[in-house]
């Protein structure tokens, strides 16, 4: 360990996927990390303090508790407690706050508002991609009027974290901007798969996305969508929701964003029914081939005709 390190004290509200990463990877950096999360004292929130204890995370009692102790504190819940944790969490005067959720700017805007009125430093952060392949490193935006003095920071922590804009809210667009592609190409490539399954045509189908676009390895990229779909569902139905309100807030009709939202929703409810298996089941115990899952969906769709 370097001479000049220095250790943080990091609160991270939100201790699922994300939450969990964040704790491990700053707690093997030697940082004192605490989290708090709504459901930590729950029946389901077994894992978490499961993990919390294995990793020498602690969990604090509320949000109050949690700010006290933290001179960071990251936001990593759901797309619609974005505000309410901004409101709720009781920074210190001078903490850095750094709001990883996948919010509209508007919303974005009204948190950074909420946490400077209480003193802290507002910095919104947008994830660009999935976070498990890359965990601290995952590529991200960040701004707000505190991001380039807070940018050093981050990057020690192992954030690879990019300089976006003074004003909050411009990369939360970027982010929701891309989501249109990124959630509908996993929006389209279930329905189309899954209807090519029923039809028994997928492999001419597949075979001619790859003449198309033959950089894609379509039939990895297909089982990779259905599995984060099913895993995240839920979550990306309330990211595509904010998406949504970022297309309405520049005036056009969200027409794609609320298809997809509709789609996540769909298979949320299904793995919520346990048509893809055990909730928590690790990923490497399920199918790793997408035809397994979208022949559950036609059964599934066939039986309930």
């Amino acid at each position: 360990m370097s001479t000049d390190f220095q250790q943080r004290r990091i609160g991270i509200v939100g201790y699922g996927e994300v939450g969990r990463i964040l704790g491990e990877d700053l707690r093997a950096r030697g940082h004192a990390v605490a989290a708090y999360d709504l459901c930590q004292d729950t029946l389901q929130g077994a894992v978490m303090r499961e993990h919390a204890q294995s990793h020498g995370v602690t969990l604090a009692a509320d949000y109050d508790a949690l700010a006290e102790r933290s001179d960071l504190i990251i936001s990593a819940v759901t797309a619609n407690q974005t505000e309410s944790v901004a409101r709720a969490v009781g920074i210190r005067p001078g903490a850095i706050f750094l709001d990883l959720n996948s919010a509209s700017p508007g919303a974005k805007q009204r948190a950074a508002a909420a946490i400077a009125a209480a003193g802290g430093r507002y910095v919104e952060g947008a994830v660009m991609t999935s976070v498990p392949p890359f965990r601290i490193a995952v590529p991200l935006l960040v701004g707000g009027p505190h991001a380039r003095d807070a940018l050093p920071e981050l990057q020690q922590l192992g954030f690879a974290a990019e300089y976006a804009s003074d004003e909050p809210g411009v990369a939360s667009a970027t982010k929701m901007c891309r989501s249109i592609i990124i959630k509908g190409l996993e929006s389209l490539v279930i329905e189309s798969f899954s209807a090519a399954r029923a039809y028994g045509v997928e492999d001419a189908v597949i075979d001619s996305l790859r003449e198309t676009f033959p950089e894609l390895d379509w039939e990895k990229q297909g089982s990779y969508f259905f599995q984060r779909v099913i895993q995240h569902g839920r979550r990306r139905a309330e990211e595509l929701r904010e998406v949504a309100n970022t297309v309405r807030d520049c005036g056009l009709l969200p027409l794609s964003a609320t298809a997809i939202a509709r789609r996540m929703d769909w298979m949320a409810d299904l793995a919520d029914q346990g048509l893809f298996g055990q909730r928590g089941e690790p990923r490497h115990a399920r199918s790793a081939d997408w035809r397994v899952e979208a022949d559950r969906l036609i059964t599934h769709v066939k039986d309930n005709s």
